[in-house]
């Protein structure tokens, strides 16, 4: 029998998975080796006592994405879970009595706007379409490409869509351009938080958010995000992939310029291709003797990051009134707490944040009689975190919560766990504790992200730190393209 080609992936996130199956389904022997004890990356569950919190991402927008992933191996999204549409898709808290559902039908949102701002509706009209092309162009044309060069770019088509596209102009022109009323403001440029850059530095390319939110809709599946975890990891198991879970990447030996050995704290494995999405900076700066780096520190403290957050993962003994399953609380400063995260870093004077209760729409993730609820506020990255800091900022969200929702919970939390920068550089190696990989600025897009290539030859990298970027399903195509450049690169061989 011939030799299979064996590909050793580190990291089992949504992009290693991704590669893994699609690998496996050509006739790779696939290993992914994972530091946790499960799969996901960021994604990863947490239960207790009944309650089962999503630790990382908490909002499914681009359905397609995952829909065309299934796709590939013959399923569809329904093989593995049920997805509902949120409506409204979620709330925002401007102030006490003063809050903006946001509905999940067009009409209903052409009303909203109309109510809010005279004669907006036709604006907005015209601003949803301009974000479907980018949206359409965007995610046929360009996040498929591996930007190893400028080069991919130069393609009179994508030149005349580049101008469409508006890559040199920003959000915050783009948006104040078109509409004037401060509350439909900051509900066009919020998308772009998921980002993590501020309005005025992240590409107006990037409305194509708006159309992902607006128009394609939130969603949830049922029984949590973790689904799509599952149905990815039955998926690569079922074209052959192997997963070794508690199992840390230590060192990447290479020879003739071959990583020829991944070394772990179980083991030493030897494969024909080794595909990195384990934390970029991580495996550039710590896993690679210098020689074969792609990056020196000085490249790396340079990049402008996405914040880092502090989480707070709750069960209460009660039901909550007067919430929806996804809330944001915009009733402070958006410009001052963004300025606190990037050009002033520090813990901010008054943040803006986010409360999740997936347990409105999903029983299943809480006990009868209780509620399933996480807080996160965005924080700049390298803060220093203490204990006694993220209880400063607990007693700060119980009282905004309450102010805001009359929801008074001091009284009915069962526990509460926290999570901040020190856990996610201790459970995902990430840089500077950050929690969205790297801000989607104008000079940290496409080609001008850490490349994919290694300067190892039999080396590549994939994941929220490359292209296309940070969010799951940008990551879901970063394995994709991925698993394209090395069935490409191994046929030259």
């Amino acid at each position: 029998m011939e030799k299979r080609t064996s590909v050793t992936i580190i990291g089992a996130g949504f992009a290693g998975m991704a590669a893994a199956a699609l690998l496996g389904k050509d006739g790779f022997d696939v290993t992914v080796i994972e530091k946790n004890e499960m799969a996901g990356g960021r994604a990863r569950t947490w239960q207790k006592d009944g309650f089962l919190f999503d630790m990382g991402p908490s909002w499914y927008w681009m359905p397609d994405v995952f829909e065309n992933y299934y796709n590939l191996f013959g399923k569809t999204t329904s093989d593995f879970y049920t997805l509902k549409r949120l409506s409204p898709s979620y709330r925002i808290y401007f102030g006490q009595n003063d809050i903006i559902d946001v509905p999940a039908t067009l009409d209903d949102l052409y009303a909203l706007f109309e109510k809010l701002e005279p004669g907006s509706s036709s604006n907005l009209k015209y601003f949803l379409d301009q974000a479907k092309y980018k949206y359409d162009v965007g995610m046929n044309e360009y996040v498929f490409k591996p930007s190893h060069s400028v080069m991919e770019y130069f393609d009179p088509r994508l030149a005349i869509s580049g101008i469409k596209l508006q890559l040199l102009g920003n959000m915050r022109k783009h948006v104040h351009k078109l509409f004037k009323n401060e509350r439909l403001q900051k509900l066009l440029e919020f998308p772009v938080l998921f980002l993590g850059a501020t309005p005025q530095n992240t590409p107006a390319l990037y409305s194509l958010m708006n159309y992902a939110d607006l128009v394609l809709g939130t969603w949830y599946p049922m029984g949590g995000m973790h689904q799509i975890v599952a149905a990815m990891q039955n998926i690569a198991e079922a074209q052959g992939v192997k997963f070794m879970f508690n199992t840390e990447v230590t060192k990447i030996e290479v020879k003739n310029n071959l990583a020829e050995h991944v070394i772990t704290n179980q083991g030493n494995f030897k494969s024909d291709f080794v595909v990195g999405n384990a934390d970029y900076h991580h495996i550039d700066q710590y896993l690679f003797d210098q020689p074969y780096r792609n990056y020196d520190k000085n490249y790396w403290d340079k990049r402008t990051m996405a914040p880092s957050c502090l989480l707070f993962y709750i069960g209460l003994n009660k039901k909550l009134t007067n919430v929806l399953h996804h809330n944001l609380f915009f009733d402070e400063n958006f410009d001052e707490h963004a300025k606190e995260i990037y050009s002033d870093p520090k813990w901010p004077s008054k943040p803006l944040f986010y409360a999740c209760c997936p347990s409105i729409t999903d029983k299943s993730v809480a006990p009868e009689g209780c509620e399933n609820l996480f807080f996160l506020i965005p924080l700049a990255p390298d803060l220093e975190d203490s204990e006694s800091k993220r209880e400063e900022y607990f007693n700060v969200l119980m009282d905004r919560f309450k102010k805001m929702t009359g929801n008074d919970i001091s009284e009915s939390i069962l526990f509460k766990r926290s999570y901040a920068m020190k856990d996610f550089v201790e459970d995902y190696h990430a840089f500077k504790g950050n929690a969205y990989g790297l801000a989607n600025t104008l000079k940290q897009t496409a080609f001008l992200k850490p490349k994919m290539k290694s300067k190892v030859t039999n080396f590549l990298y994939t994941g929220q730190l490359t292209v296309p970027g940070p969010g799951v399903p940008p990551a879901i195509i970063s394995g994709q393209v991925v698993a394209k450049e090395i069935k490409k690169k191994l046929k030259k061989a």
